[in-house]
């Protein structure tokens, strides 16, 4: 009996595993500076939690294959199998906790209040009772304002830039979101047409963490495996810092 084609075989089969192995796929945002955006200039997926992932994979001995995704979309698509890890500015929060794994945190931060540039109100949440405002569908903070019911109407957006257009256009009052996200772009790009409300009080300050399926256990070992090695090292400082964070 000729066993080299067998061999052959399983020498293949086992090579296409290895090269499986050893590639991850990312679900991150386009929408999420400086967590999460596309670099215009090389239209390649750049920020922290991009660098973080790379970094991670490369701990891991695996290649990072990003795949640009809806924020409201991340949990489906890591739900479905169509990514592996998401690595985006997004909360550790206990509903998300109920169906995917969460690393340990990486960063932490809170929301911010933003109005239209020439609206020079120094807001606090009940002082817009009765208002229209705005947040990103999917968003801990949509909920959160949801669930106080003083305005009147709490409109769900798919990105930032959608709202910060609104309350520019003044058709709705304000916006809420990701300080450290909002404050990026406002400093970027003056003619957005809004300022963050530089004396808000966040609603609640949450942990930022990267997400895997409840069914890859080894996976969220090795990535915290990962995040404890680059604490102690100096690294994750050094990846947050290098946009502003």
């Amino acid at each position: 009996m000729n066993l080299f084609p067998l061999a052959l075989a399983g020498a293949l089969a086992f090579g296409a595993m290895t090269a499986q192995a050893q590639e991850v796929t990312v679900g991150v945002t386009t929408t999420g500076v400086p967590f999460t955006f596309v670099d215009t200039a090389s239209q390649q997926p750049t920020g922290a939690m991009v660098d973080l992932a790379a970094a991670i994979a490369e701990d891991m001995g695996a290649t990072p294959e990003f795949a640009l995704t809806q924020f409201s979309a991340l949990i489906p698509a890591l739900q479905t199998g169509k990514i592996d890890l998401i690595s985006a500015g997004m909360f550790a929060t206990d509903t998300r906790r109920e169906v995917v794994d969460f690393s340990d945190p990486v960063y932490s931060y809170g929301d911010a209040l933003f109005v239209a540039s020439e609206d020079a109100g120094e807001y606090q949440i009940d002082d817009l009772a009765g208002e229209v405002v705005g947040a990103q569908i999917g968003t801990t903070f949509a909920d959160q304002l949801q669930a106080k019911g003083i305005f009147s109407e709490v409109k769900l957006y798919d990105s930032l830039v959608d709202i910060m257009r609104d309350v520019k256009l003044g058709r709705i009052k304000a916006g809420f979101g990701d300080k450290p996200i909002i404050a990026y772009q406002v400093a970027q790009n003056p003619a957005l047409g809004v300022r963050l409300v530089e004396d808000y009080e966040p609603m609640s300050v949450g942990n930022v963490a990267l997400a895997v399926s409840k069914d890859k256990p080894e996976l969220l070992s090795e990535v915290n495996a990962a995040i404890a090695a680059m604490k102690d090292s100096g690294e994750l400082a050094e990846i947050f810092a290098k946009y502003g964070l």
